[in-house]
């Protein structure tokens, strides 16, 4: 379908929205929630840790389904479906606190939270078809900008409710994040009808050069080990060394917006590299802004931390789709991304429960950081 680059560019923000809901919202919001839900209800790290983990068991099913389904469905329909159950499951999680209901709607949200984002890379890869730079920014955008709007509502938002109210009220916050989804479902319902484009034919498409991909797998699969932990855990560690409400959303908004502008600081670099070098040097900046407010304590490391991490984090699917498209064929893409949706989500599922055992057998979450930057510095390496 021809259409105009204004065109484009409002389809990649309705896309981009709903990278805010999956992303920015479903997954990331926890990490901010998570201090008063573990106060009202006195859980330890592994507790805490276990309801990311279980969206991210979630997302694993999402991942495969979606891998499974994308030959025979449009990646179009399935970034819809998946986007206003996500929504659906984000006001559910904030009607009753009971554990079981909890980790339901966690899984449930990680489950059509994964179908919305890994096509949500595929439809954006597909804007820009003969311009390698824009389509670079395009997904750089979608992925950046898209769950650093969510982080920056986040922390404006939620920090400063809990704060007025106080921990208790932590299931409206849940709420507020519901409420601001569905106001983003129009443009990004709109954006995937743009994009309906004919299922290709599952003859069409050629089998993945899976042995040559491993390298990039594996380092995907650090990302997903370490990333999740300083998301998890960041305002749980802060409240640890009593930072206050303010500071703690001065440092959400700040890494928020650090990933927003992340699009633009690594365009040149995913347009100009088809190997595993993008993937390598995100994760090493991952890892130092995971490591440095444990290794060098205090707020200005903290800002410092946020910057750095938040340029960083969400290039890592983008170098991904972008490693996709420079080297295999339109028809392979859906698969592939796909493929890397799945091992990153086996991935992340060991981080935040395996960062809270480690945070309560320490009795200090920071090791988990250090632990978790020790990891993405090895995956870097392994996608070098």
């Amino acid at each position: 379908m021809r259409m105009g680059l204004k065109h484009q560019w409002l389809i990649l923000a309705g896309l981009a929205l709903g990278v805010t809901v999956t992303n920015g919202f479903a997954r990331f919001s926890y990490g901010l929630i998570l201090p008063a839900m573990k106060s009202e209800m006195e859980w330890n790290y592994a507790q805490a840790g276990w309801l990311n983990t279980s969206n991210a068991l979630g997302y694993i099913v999402g991942a495969v389904i979606t891998m499974l389904l994308i030959r025979r469905t449009s990646p179009a329909f399935l970034f819809a479906f998946g986007l206003i159950t996500t929504t659906v499951a984000l006001l559910a999680t904030g009607m009753n606190a009971a554990l079981w209901w909890q980790t339901l709607w966690r899984i449930l949200a990680g489950l059509f939270g994964a179908m919305s984002f890994s096509t949500a890379g595929v439809l954006a890869a597909g804007l820009f078809p003969n311009d390698p730079r824009r389509n670079a920014l395009a997904i750089a955008i979608l992925f950046g900008t898209g769950g650093g709007i969510g982080i920056v509502l986040s922390g404006a938002m939620l920090p400063l409710i809990l704060d007025i109210y106080g921990n208790a009220y932590w299931p409206m916050t849940w709420i507020a994040v519901g409420t601001i989804s569905v106001t983003f479902l129009p443009l990004s319902l709109w954006a995937a009808i743009q994009l309906r484009t004919p299922v290709q034919a599952e003859s069409k498409a050629k089998i993945l050069p899976i042995r040559r991909m491993i390298p990039q797998m594996a380092g995907y699969a650090g990302f997903g080990l370490g990333y999740i932990v300083y998301l998890t855990f960041l305002s749980a560690w802060m409240t640890e060394q009593a930072a206050n409400y303010g500071f703690i959303t001065l440092v959400w908004v700040l890494l928020g917006l650090s990933i927003c502008i992340s699009p633009f600081v690594w365009r040149p670099i995913l347009a100009r590299h088809a190997s595993g070098l993008p993937l390598a040097l995100i994760l090493t900046s991952i890892g130092v802004g995971s490591a440095l407010p444990v290794i060098w304590p205090g707020t200005f490391s903290l800002l410092i931390s946020a910057v750095v991490f938040g340029l960083s984090v969400f290039m890592a699917p983008s170098a991904v789709t972008n490693f996709t498209r420079q080297n295999l064929p339109p028809e392979s893409w859906g698969p592939a991304i796909s493929l890397f949706t799945v091992v990153f989500a086996v991935a992340q599922t060991l981080g935040p429960y395996g960062a809270g055992l480690i945070g309560d057998l320490s009795q200090n979450i920071g090791t988990s950081l250090l632990v978790a930057a020790t990891l993405l510095l090895f995956g870097a390496i392994i996608a070098l």
